[in-house]
């Protein structure tokens, strides 16, 4: 053979080769899974944010056993931003689903577009999807009327006569009022005081003079992430010894950081993640759990565990599940594979994930219910589970 016979059957070859290679590449990337997701993680809710995006960070790169992509915006807290980043990953990037937001207010602005889109969402934060969204979207935090009747039942075994209830001036606030104010009056509790303030408040000594002087057996203090902090503070310093309620948006070890010895005594409920080593033998989320805050605190520090770290993990469990049940002949990237994803979700059964069990159906997209729940109390700046 001579040299331009070498020179054109190796010309070939390298051609072939390279040929076999995009057609592999285009075939992975026809595959491919995209997963957009708006995340809080600057602004009021970046305590909340970042642990979610670190986690997301820790991902495998298959899903359901295909090939995936995360695409990931922040929010800076801001709903007009969350709207933005959702419209920009359903009709730019054509992503096959969206996980996101942080905060009740840029969850239901990605919730909005998400229906409008047709695409799968899956919140991070408690909200209740309106009838219009509900095909669409899923809430994995525990929604506020199974986190506020573990509340008054210790509220009850406390022999709580009147509460007052300072909360934030937005929907998450909102969405905690509503639930309080009827349970109050159910449990013969009178509800003396109600006021509110707003995340990037630096001061509520107005609110919570009011609060002090309707002399309550009992606050209940409705904010997430570091922000609600700061009326508990003040209660504080203002002499306020009574119990103090929080909900499940301060479950993070940011919030006893800031909170200080101003959040000793202060009850809560949580998801099984937080106390996961505290967990009985046999729950149903403690391997789970337990196997994620291994690796977490591994990567990003001992101590450094997060319940809404946890509800990423948990989203992508639930989307993880659904993937796998999809049809191989239902590519990504179409009409098709979000329809079948979304159907998938709601059919989802079972799933053990780091908060509890995961189940959804046609009329209920909050996904956990009163068995992923626990009652913790902060004791010497650390979470235990109140007995």
């Amino acid at each position: 053979m001579t040299k331009t016979m070498y020179k054109a059957a190796a010309l070939a070859l390298a051609t072939s080769a390279a040929f076999t290679l995009l057609s592999a590449n285009a075939l992975a990337q026809a595959n491919e899974i995209k997963i957009g997701v708006s995340l809080s993680t600057t602004g009021p809710g970046a305590s909340l944010g970042i642990p979610e995006k670190q986690a997301l960070a820790m991902l495998p790169q298959t899903l359901g056993g295909k090939p995936v992509k995360y695409i990931m915006l922040d929010d800076g807290t801001d709903p007009s931003n969350a709207s933005k980043n959702a419209r920009r990953l359903i009709e730019e990037e054509k992503v096959d689903a969206i996980i996101g937001s942080s905060t009740v207010p840029t969850a239901i602005a990605v919730a909005t577009v998400a229906a409008e889109g047709k695409t799968p969402a899956v919140a991070l934060s408690p909200f209740v999807p309106k009838p219009g969204w509900l095909a669409w979207s899923f809430s994995l935090p525990q929604p506020v009327g199974v986190m506020s009747a573990a509340l008054f039942d210790d509220m009850a075994a406390r022999k709580v006569q009147s509460l007052a209830f300072i909360g934030y001036n937005d929907s998450y606030g909102e969405a905690w009022l509503k639930e309080v104010q009827p349970r109050a009056e159910a449990s013969g509790i009178k509800l003396v005081a109600t006021e509110r303030f707003a995340r990037t408040d630096q001061s509520v000594a107005g609110q919570t003079v009011k609060v002090v002087s309707s002399r309550p057996d009992a606050v209940i203090v409705v904010g997430s992430g570091t922000p609600a902090a700061l009326p508990m503070t003040a209660l504080r310093d203002r002499g306020y010894k009574g119990p103090i309620y929080q909900t499940h948006g301060v479950a993070n070890n940011d919030f006893l950081r800031v909170g200080g010895k101003s959040a000793d005594g202060v009850v809560l409920p949580a998801g099984a993640l937080l106390v996961a080593e505290q967990l009985p033998e046999g729950h149903p989320s403690k391997a789970v759990a337990s196997d994620f805050v291994k690796r977490y605190e591994a990567k990003y520090g001992a101590g450094s565990r997060d319940l809404f770290a946890g509800y990423a993990y948990d989203a992508y469990l639930l989307l993880g599940k659904a993937a796998a049940s999809v049809p191989t002949s239902v590519q990504p990237g179409t009409p098709a594979f979000r329809q079948a994803l979304r159907d998938a979700i709601e059919n989802t059964k079972g799933l053990p994930a780091t908060h509890g069990v995961i189940s959804v159906s046609k009329t209920e997209h909050s996904v956990y219910d009163a068995s992923s729940r626990v009652l913790v109390k902060v004791q010497n700046g650390s979470w235990r589970i109140e007995k």
